[in-house]
């Protein structure tokens, strides 16, 4: 089966480590892996062709120059004239300033406390996509959204521990098919593609990670990412 960076990295998240809640950038780093497994899986000539020659690169402000916007967690597009792209070992997308979105992806990850924020969350998701739109252009919106299923959860806040009773502070198990469900009505209509990643992950140590079918979530990305090659074929010629 063929390997994906994204959902490799995802799994580093949370796999042998402990899970920073707060992390603004664990989206970020998520979200880049998209284009390089867009370019791995070669659906699309046209994209690879302009990555390899520099002409689209991953944003590393996730803004575009010269328009105000709210930052989201991976965009692409085209490089400014002015700029440089930066290569980095070991991946096939230059990092660089963009004058334009032509694919806007953003990141969320649902551990704990879920229907406590899910609102707050569809409202960003959604808001999201309107920043993306409101540069300009036509960008491809993509939406990946990670939805824990672990039967017990602990989170962390400075020296504190808080582990989910089924009570109070409810199991992940207990309000992960609720949450999806929110998703899929209502954030999922506001993207081109949308992607719940389905695991399990306690955040106890020795931290462990599993997806709960990581068979049908690779299908599902996989299938993802054939048809975002043939929109971003469609869309930008």
């Amino acid at each position: 089966m063929q390997e994906f960076a994204l959902l490799n990295t995802f799994r580093t998240l949370f796999e042998g480590t402990k899970y920073k809640h707060r992390d603004s950038s664990l989206g970020d780093l998520v979200a880049s892996q998209l284009y390089e497994d867009l370019v791995s899986l070669g659906k699309s000539d046209k994209l690879a062709a302009r990555v390899k020659s520099h002409e689209r690169v991953v944003n590393l402000g996730n803004k575009t120059v010269g328009r105000p916007s709210r930052r989201g967690d991976g965009t692409f597009g085209e490089l400014v004239p002015t700029a440089v792209a930066i290569t980095e070992a070991g991946l096939l997308v230059a990092r660089g300033e963009v004058a334009n979105i032509e694919i806007g992806a953003e990141t969320k990850i649902l551990a704990k406390a879920m229907i406590k924020q899910i609102d707050r969350v569809i409202g960003d998701l959604a808001r999201q996509v309107e920043e993306f739109r409101s540069t300009g252009g036509n960008p491809i919106c993509v939406g990946i959204v990670g939805v824990n299923f672990a039967p017990v959860y602990t989170s962390y806040e400075g020296d504190r521990e808080y582990l989910t009773d089924g009570k109070k502070r409810k199991h992940p198990l207990q309000e992960a098919a609720e949450a999806e469900n929110r998703l899929l009505a209502r954030a999922a209509p506001s993207f081109f593609e949308f992607q719940i990643l389905r695991f399990r992950a306690t955040n106890v140590l020795p931290f462990p990670f599993e997806w709960l079918d990581f068979a049908q979530t690779a299908k599902e990305y996989s299938a993802l990412l054939v048809r975002l090659s043939r929109e971003y074929d469609h869309r930008f010629r």
